[in-house]
């Protein structure tokens, strides 16, 4: 698995603003929203779609009608800080939740919730969640996947650490990862380093 890091100047200019610590909560918001649909426009290349015809006002031609078996699954909280872009771009998809929390002692995601449909055979699923630190919450998150029947699926991360990638390649889940950058390290505290600090704290408030 190797990630497409996507290096377009709009969303190299809204990771910057997500990083500045000056940023209020608005502008935090806007610019998590805007890479959200830039990052799921990229992460959404390879959707299933047929041939299908079209009459035109001048004549008779063919277009593409994109399959509506997507399933969104944001982890919360902050991937809900994407979700609405995401579904910008496929209104008509499903939405499943899974739950995650930071145990801030050991580091480990703690699962307190998964909302999801049960069989997920026929599903194309773009799990949104913003952060890949150590990878533990996104593993946990495709694991209840897998074993729901999930065959392939994509997520969506603003910012990656290298540990949390390499975590993801040795877990051999069958993932895809796009994001707008790998950083350089996680902190003592599994922060990413330059990071942009908590994405969940910034888009909703302090738990």
């Amino acid at each position: 698995m190797e990630p497409n890091v996507i290096t377009h100047p709009l969303v190299a200019d809204r990771l910057r603003i997500v990083r500045d610590a000056s940023s209020d909560t608005a502008q935090f918001r806007s610019a998590m929203e805007q890479l959200g649909q830039m990052l799921s426009y990229e992460a959404l290349t390879n959707l299933e779609f047929d041939t299908v015809p079209v009459t035109t006002p001048v004549t008779e031609t063919t277009g593409t009608y994109v399959h509506r078996n997507v399933l969104f699954v944001p982890v919360l909280r902050a991937g809900l800080g994407i979700l609405d872009a995401a579904l910008r771009l496929v209104p008509e998809a499903s939405i499943g939740f899974v739950g995650m929390a930071r145990n801030e002692e050991s580091h480990v995601p703690e699962a307190y919730l998964a909302s999801l449909p049960k069989d997920l055979d026929a599903k194309q699923i773009f799990v949104l969640d913003p952060m890949l630190a150590t990878g533990g919450s996104l593993i946990a998150t495709c694991e209840e996947l897998v074993s729901r029947g999930a065959k392939h699926i994509t997520a969506v991360c603003v910012l990656c650490a290298p540990e949390g990638i390499a975590a993801l390649q040795e877990s051999g889940l069958p993932v895809s990862l796009v994001t707008a950058s790998i950083d350089e390290r996680l902190n003592s505290d599994a922060f990413i380093v330059p990071g942009l600090g908590d994405a969940g704290d910034r888009l909703f408030g302090p738990r």
